[in-house]
């Protein structure tokens, strides 16, 4: 017979309680919603409704929903309705994933000032992208791109981190012409790096003089000017990493990859193996090692398992999904109808001369391939 599947919300139920009792006064609002929300979410205490099948007429009682981003159970759903709505907002060419990470040093500085720092994030990594493209030397265009935060890596440890997926191409400067970008490149990543380490770190000091950063615990000595710049020497001479796969095999298929970023939560249910009460095991990847090695599983204290849950419990308001350029703004469905007409239109579609020599003709029938999305199946089941 095979195991019931767990839950995190089984673990929280569990030994939640215990956990409040042993950190009274330490645990922020923020977070005690979270820890009821995901207890709560579909039991009888947040009520149900009854639905009914159309065709037989069968009756069942489902219960509602907490609707918390932080719950693994709701995030499929609004997920999918999330995908819906942007799947208009899709172009016929490559989509690129890029992302962009914080040092372990700027990261601690991070998780207390989770409001201010992760917007800068944000701030510095798009104006990043954004400069970068707009140069001659490089793609020359206007882009657009979508960014979702992470915090967390496979092991719930604190690890701040924004996820882009990013059009292969943008708007000409004369707004006239699609600017198309290699078939298998977009930026120069060490180029993106060494923007990315200024812009941020000037923004961070700005933060600093401003009064909006806050520091306690090992922390403290931080709040001094002096000492904070010369806490940040050492990551000036860092070399700063972006990361950036190639494109994907079609524009659908950023559908199904975007779905398991936009929503995603530290960790979600299915990655959860065993709990007996006391200690949790869940597998985790370890990017160092290659292959079948690289799977593998952790067992934590239930205590710990569920503080490295509450790690990434995120600011009251703060969008973690954000589009940037021809993206975002109150034309932007015209826009997208008119960038797809560019890119379809012979002699308003362009691509930058690169050292391959392909042609504007080369370079676009790499993306031709544009199939209508396929939505599964709606279930028959309806509120009643």
């Amino acid at each position: 017979m095979v195991a019931p599947p767990i839950e995190l919300a089984d673990i929280f139920r569990d030994h939640g309680p215990a956990y409040r009792a042993s950190r009274a006064g330490h645990l922020c609002l923020a977070e005690l919603k979270v820890m009821s929300a995901i207890e709560h979410c579909r039991t009888a205490t947040l009520g149900g409704h009854v639905e009914g099948c159309d065709e037989c007429g069968h009756l069942r009682v489902a219960y509602n929903s907490c609707r918390n981003r932080h719950c693994p159970r709701c995030q499929g759903a609004a997920a999918r309705d999330w995908l819906n709505d942007r799947e208009a907002d899709l172009l016929p060419v490559g989509y690129f994933h890029v992302v962009f990470t914080l040092p372990a040093e700027v990261a601690a500085v991070a998780f207390q000032n989770k409001a201010a720092v992760y917007d800068l994030l944000f701030r510095a990594s798009v104006e990043t992208m954004t400069r970068i493209a707009a140069d001659p030397k490089h793609l020359g265009a206007r882009i657009g791109l979508t960014a979702v935060l992470h915090t967390w890596g496979s092991a719930m440890t604190h690890h701040p981190h924004v996820h882009m997926i990013v059009p292969g191409g943008g708007l000409s400067p004369d707004g006239v012409r699609w600017i198309s970008s290699r078939p298998a490149f977009l930026l120069p990543v060490r180029v993106l790096g060494a923007l990315f380490r200024r812009l941020f770190l000037e923004g961070l000091v700005a933060l600093h003089r401003a009064g909006k950063l806050t520091f306690y615990g090992p922390l403290a000595h931080l709040a001094d000017a002096k000492t904070f710049v010369r806490h940040l020497a050492p990551v000036r001479r860092k070399r700063w990493v972006v990361y950036t796969k190639p494109p994907f095999a079609e524009p659908q298929a950023v559908l199904a990859y975007l779905s398991r970023y936009t929503h995603r939560v530290a960790i979600s249910s299915r990655r959860i193996t065993a709990f007996d009460g006391r200690t949790v095991t869940f597998r985790v990847k370890d990017y160092r090692q290659d292959g079948a090695a690289r799977h593998r599983t952790l067992t934590l204290e239930a205590d710990e398992f569920i503080r490295r849950f509450l790690l990434h419990v995120l600011p009251r308001g703060f969008h973690r999904i954000r589009h940037y350029g021809f993206l975002t703004g109150p034309n932007r469905k015209a826009g997208i109808e008119r960038l797809r007409r560019l890119i379809g239109e012979p002699g308003t579609a362009m691509s930058r001369e690169h050292s391959t020599g392909a042609t504007s003709t080369e370079t676009s029938g790499c993306w031709s391939r544009w199939m209508q999305r396929r939505h599964p199946p709606r279930s028959c089941w309806r509120r009643s």
